[in-house]
């Protein structure tokens, strides 16, 4: 593949093992510290391979965040969103202000809701019932895309049940599926220093997997960019192709750059000041490789990424713009400044521009509409 090109010769047997089978972690943290023409020759195989997979779609679904509420009994060095009670700025939702939000998002044309909040101290898994309960009688027919992995430890705590009854709970009273947030890195001495008060990683993969054999799909994310090093994000990935491996449960893997302008670790001196543009494509390149058809679906965040450089990323392996978001508000309140809401144009002027082919997707990506 690359004859005449002068490239280290074990890169070059990785990135040719890339495009028969999935690479090892070894072989995934050479990647990571690739440079120069290796680098760019890592990005073309994860290029062709996600053509290989998914060919030259690229998804997007129009969608709205809800974030009901920023009270927040955790305590994340990476946020910048939450807010103690008597504090200025702090907000709650209730059932029927989320709803009236929901209403606004469908009729303005989204598919799904997206609704998530901090861990507030009045809420449990019998707040999430209600709400869902009011969605679904109310817009039946709406996607209901709600509650990371922590709402739901948290939630199942705070009513005195399992995680096994709530999430039974959530589905039959409307939830569709989670997103995977509340992932960060899933190494437990990263996690004691970037979210003390959080779940372990074992907490993380049990809940993940009883959604899934409880029938409720997720996505899965990767935050990066602040303490982490690339054999972190390396074995990241590798446990959520694990995962994959035995349930088949996630629809989407979503790399999440580090916004560190505002958040308190940062402050503070902990953490870099996020990841570079280059250690971004290598993220997206790597996935691609790992994770092969196992798990088809890679989104780039273009509110953290921005309009031009989420273009980029499209040619490193990933496939999905995400969602239109009517609200965003978490990545804004850490100093994202790439707005929180756009329209299908934009993402359509945006792929078509990369010679690649705009499709309007669900939640699952399926009832795609070539457009």
């Amino acid at each position: 593949m690359f004859e005449r090109v002068d490239i280290d010769p074990q890169i070059e047997e990785i990135l040719e093992k890339a495009t028969k089978t999935r690479i090892s972690r070894d072989e995934a943290v050479k990647l990571m510290k690739t440079t120069g023409t290796e680098f760019h020759a890592l990005i073309i195989t994860a290029d062709t391979l996600r053509h290989d997979i998914v060919g030259d779609r690229v998804t997007y679904i129009p969608n709205w965040n809800i974030n009901f509420t920023n009270l927040c009994t955790g305590t994340c060095g990476f946020c910048a969103f939450r807010k103690d009670e008597d504090e200025e700025g702090a907000y709650f939702l209730n059932t029927d202000q989320v709803a009236r939000r929901a209403k606004t998002a469908w009729n303005n044309g989204a598919k799904e809701v997206c609704i998530q909040g901090g861990l507030h101290p009045d809420v449990d898994a019998y707040y999430y019932q209600e709400l869902l309960q009011k969605l679904r009688a109310e817009l039946p027919d709406i996607y209901i895309h709600a509650f990371s992995p922590m709402e739901i430890l948290y939630g199942a705590e705070q009513a005195g049940i399992s995680i096994k009854e709530e999430l039974k709970m959530l589905k039959e009273a409307g939830l569709d599926s989670i997103p995977g947030n509340a992932a960060e890195i899933l190494n437990d001495d990263i996690r004691r220093v970037l979210c003390p008060t959080k779940m372990d990683t074992t907490k993380w993969i049990e809940i993940v997997e009883t959604a899934h054999r409880t029938g409720i799909p997720t996505t899965c994310t990767m935050m990066y960019g602040h303490i982490e090093e690339p054999h972190h994000r390396v074995e990241h990935m590798d446990i959520l192709r694990q995962i994959q491996k035995r349930t088949g449960g996630f629809t989407e893997f979503v790399p999440l750059t580090f916004m560190h302008r505002l958040t308190p670790i940062y402050k503070e001196g902990i953490s870099r000041a996020g990841s570079t543009g280059l250690e971004d494509l290598k993220v997206y390149a790597v996935a691609r490789l790992m994770f092969g058809d196992l798990l088809r679906n890679i989104q780039v965040s273009w509110v953290k990424l921005g309009f031009k450089f989420a273009q980029v990323c499209l040619t490193a392996g990933a496939n999905d713009l995400g969602g239109t978001l009517g609200e965003e508000n978490i990545s804004k309140s850490a100093g994202a400044e790439h707005g929180v809401q756009t329209t299908p144009e934009n993402f359509q002027r945006i792929i078509r521009n990369m010679g690649r082919v705009p499709a309007e997707r669900d939640t699952l990506y399926r009832n795609i509409k070539i457009l």
